[in-house]
Formats: C-alpha cells, structure tokens, sequence
C-alpha cells in the first residue's frame, strides 16, 4: 500500500509549512488527487489517522478533491477529459491521446492555527 507512504510524505510537507509559516495546528488538509495518479483515495483517508496520530495535524479534517484526467488528441489535435488512461478520445473515437492532466497529488490547502 503505497498510500501510506504518500501520506508520510504529506505530513512531511506540512512539517516543512510549518517552519516557514509559524504555525502549531493543522485544522484541514485539502488534496487534489488526479484521476489518473493510480492513488486510491478510499486507503489514503484509511492511512490519515495513522500517520497523523501524535502530530500537530492529529485532529485535522482530511478532503479529498479528485481532478478529472485530461489528454491531447494527436489523430484530431483537441484538448479532452479521460476518465482512464486508454479511453478513446469522445471526438475521434481514436486511442493515441496524451495525457496532460490528472495524474498529480498535491497539497492544495492546509487550513492552520
């Protein structure tokens, strides 16, 4: 379970937040999750309360923003939302899309004490 890991690694970048921003508390932790980024948001929430027990975001609300997958049609040059990484392009009905969008993780907001 590699969302364990991932977890680790938000609560790495908080610790680092909070050097910089002086604060103590987390309240929330808002991630945007892509699609596509192979994380499975059902295990990250189930990993939070363990990672978090013990540090300054022991009683923070975790939320969970999923970002549509986006690719680049090459046979019909347009911009389109994937659902999965080989879904056709809705247009075309072609497979050789690009993706351009949704395979990232990202801390997108920490609300703070």
């Amino acid at each position: 379970m590699h969302e364990m890991s991932l977890m680790q690694s938000v609560l790495d970048i908080i610790e680092d937040a909070s050097i910089s921003g002086k604060f103590t508390k987390v309240k929330k932790i808002c991630l945007e999750i892509g699609v596509l980024s192979c994380v499975d948001a059902g295990a990250l929430d189930f990993c939070f309360d363990a990672v978090m027990c013990g540090t300054m975001a022991q009683d923070a609300i975790l939320e969970i923003v999923k970002k549509q997958g986006q690719g680049w049609c090459v046979a019909c040059s347009k911009t389109v939302e994937i659902g999965e990484r080989y879904d056709p392009c809705p247009f075309c009905g072609g497979h050789q899309i690009q993706v351009t969008g949704g395979e990232e993780m990202r801390v997108k907001e920490l609300e703070v004490e």
